[in-house]
């Protein structure tokens, strides 16, 4: 019998806790006026969302960020190690 489409797009997830942190994950969830699943789903995705972004974002010093932004402005002319790794690039990948 095939899934329907809510089916489908969950999955399950089991976790033994203390019974200190249930009472109070079940407290916070009702005083939010939410399921302890809409509970968990919504605090869990939300940390697990900014974990992520956490990592991809490259976080730079200001000094660091003026330095970026002169090189994006005026860059460096390339040097002769450059120059040989770009002919040798162009030699070895056909453009299409």
């Amino acid at each position: 019998m095939p899934k329907s489409v809510a089916e489908a797009d969950t999955a399950r997830l089991e976790a033994r806790i203390p019974v200190q942190v249930y009472d109070q994950m079940q407290r916070a969830a009702r005083l939010r006026g939410m399921t302890m699943t809409g509970y968990v789903i919504a605090t869990a995705g939300e940390d697990a969302r900014r974990v992520v972004e956490d990592a991809d974002i490259l976080r730079l010093a200001r000094e660091d960020q003026i330095r970026f932004a002169e090189a994006l402005i005026d860059p460096p002319k390339p040097n002769e190690r450059l120059a040989r790794a770009a002919k040798r690039h162009a030699e070895l990948i056909e453009r299409r």
